[in-house]
């Protein structure tokens, strides 16, 4: 299957709070979104981790 799924990390407070999929055919490289922190109370950039 070409999709996979990815966990999404804050990069504030390095907590692990979002899951997503992805299409590793499209998309090589990891992602990176403005996600709701409810640690933080605001938007901060989560990436994906391993």
């Amino acid at each position: 299957m070409p999709r996979e799924l990815a966990i999404m990390e804050c990069t504030v407070c390095h907590r692990r709070n979002y899951t997503t999929t992805r299409n590793k055919k499209n998309q090589p490289q990891r992602l990176e979104l403005l996600k709701y922190c409810p640690h933080d109370r605001k938007r901060t950039p989560h990436k994906e981790v391993k």
